[in-house]
């Protein structure tokens, strides 16, 4: 029979209870709120289930030790929870500790504010504090490392010193060892990370190779899979950055984007399996474009024959000067160079130019869908020039005639004016020269007419001395 406590006094109900909560906090070291005690129940708050468990106690509290050799060799630690066969045996000074397994946090001694749930979770923590380890042999070698979080079989296996890093998944950064401020998410995930630092893996072996690599992002499954030792990549989307080995300062946003990158660095690829075909080349973008392999530097929008027509703001009606922008038959686009360092077999236009005389100028409109408003334009028919002459026009991705290249034109034009411009310069030397002669001659002539009319007088002037004097006859009558 259990005995009964009998007040029999009249003291006040609520300090009869404040008394009993006083006696079950332990206030007074005799004082028992049942009799008889609680089985395990130890002196300063401490509870021990199981063989030599809590065996090393001097003035810990607040413990609790249940199992096989459980805080075997606490001595001073308090607010430990031990559930298992050795699980926290070493454990001498640390203290908030928890380890649910057997074996769990065995090696630990002086590291505090741990928690193990699973079989040797934590099972060489010596000194590390703040981790917590879910699952067997999750965070199995630590030693010093601190605020780490393992959730999953093997989670953060080897890790000894690392810190800060958290890994939920089975395998996930199973080989990280010094590596710290790394984040896994999904079965194996970076589970090949040994010192790689400022990682995150999220998905099914995510970032599985990485190994040393620094800063990656890797969100999808198989994302950055590869990826060894490159650094500061950001992979989102399933397979993303796949067969990344070394490349560096990559970024791929979609399904399988970037998928055969290896080597190749500062790419950005933007939609389902954009960049995909990249290898070795760097800088390159490629946004909803599949890419070309071994290109560099090179911007990709869009694809040919899916695309067909191109809207972006903040071009028409924004003044600048430059040149002139072209686009060829694949999309490219750019600025023809003039320059003679890009040029081959130069010589004089000559009489090919004269081609343009046959062109036939016209005045139209484009069809609605082209220019809503029907503006009046002024120029030529691509299938009339090219039976004039085929190298004037430009065609499309299909081989079909598109347009007149003018620009070919106006160099013709200006061929034909400078011919024209030499002709009237040889006619003007021509006409100068006649004038020239003309008045040389007319000099000539007159020179001549003052010379002979000079003679002239001469001899007039001669005649007249030879004539005979007049003689007078008197009339004597």
């Amino acid at each position: 029979m259990n005995p009964v406590i009998q007040f029999k006094t009249t003291v006040p109900p609520c300090l009869v209870a404040l008394v009993l909560v006083l006696a079950c906090f332990g206030l007074s070291p005799t004082a028992r709120a049942v009799l008889p005690p609680p089985d395990g129940g130890y002196p300063n708050q401490n509870t021990a289930e199981g063989e030599d468990a809590l065996f090393s106690l001097t003035t810990g509290i607040s413990n609790t030790a249940i199992g096989f050799e459980a805080l075997y060799s606490n001595t001073t630690g308090f607010e430990n929870t031990a559930t298992g066969v050795g699980a926290l045996f070493s454990n001498t000074t640390g203290g908030g500790n928890t380890a649910n397994g057997n074996a769990a946090l065995n090696r630990n001694t002086t590291g505090s504010s741990n928690t193990a749930t699973g079989g040797a979770s934590l099972g060489f923590n010596t000194t590390g504090s703040d981790n917590t380890a879910n699952g067997a042999l999750a965070l199995f070698f630590n030693t010093t490392g601190s605020n780490n979080t393992a959730t999953g079989f093997d989670a953060l296996f080897s890790n000894t010193t690392g810190d800060n890093n958290t890994a939920n998944g089975v395998s996930a950064l199973q080989s990280n060892t010094t590596g710290a401020n790394n984040t896994a998410n999904g079965v194996n995930a970076l589970t090949s990370n040994t010192a790689g630092s400022e990682n995150t893996a999220n998905g099914f072996n995510a970032l599985f190779f990485n190994t040393t690599g620094l800063s990656n992002t890797a969100s999808g499954v198989l994302a950055l899979s590869r990826n060894t030792t490159g650094d500061s990549n950001t992979a989102n989307g399933v397979s993303a950055l796949f067969h990344n080995t070394t490349g560096d300062q990559n970024t791929a946003n979609g399904h399988l984007a970037l998928f055969g990158n290896t080597t190749g660095s500062s790419n950005i690829a933007l939609g389902y399996r954009a960049g995909h075909n990249l290898t070795t080349g760097d800088n390159n973008i490629d946004i909803g474009n599949e890419g070309v392999a071994g290109e560099s530097n090179t911007i990709r929008i869009g694809t040919q024959g899916t695309h067909t027509a191109t809207f972006i703001a903040g071009i028409n009606g924004a003044g600048v000067m430059g040149s002139a922008v072209k686009v060829n038959a694949a999309g490219q686009i750019g600025t023809a160079p003039s320059s003679a360092r890009f040029k081959q077999n130069i010589k004089p236009m000559d009489k090919t130019s004269e081609a343009i005389l046959s062109l036939k100028p016209v005045t139209f409109r484009y069809k609605k869908e082209i220019d809503a408003d029907r503006t009046p334009q002024f120029g030529l028919v691509a299938e009339d020039v090219e039976k004039i002459n085929p190298d004037l026009v430009a065609r499309d991705a299909a081989g079909k005639v598109y347009t007149v290249r003018y620009e070919a034109v106006n160099a013709m034009l200006l061929n034909e004016f400078l011919k024209e411009h030499r002709k009237n310069e040889e006619q003007e030397a021509t006409i100068a020269q006649l004038k020239k002669d003309f008045r040389a001659t007319v000099a000539q002539l007159t020179t001549r007419l003052d010379e002979q009319a000079a003679q002239i007088q001469k001899v007039s002037a001669q005649l007249e001395a030879s004539k005979p004097a007049p003689q007078v006859v008197l009339n004597n009558q």
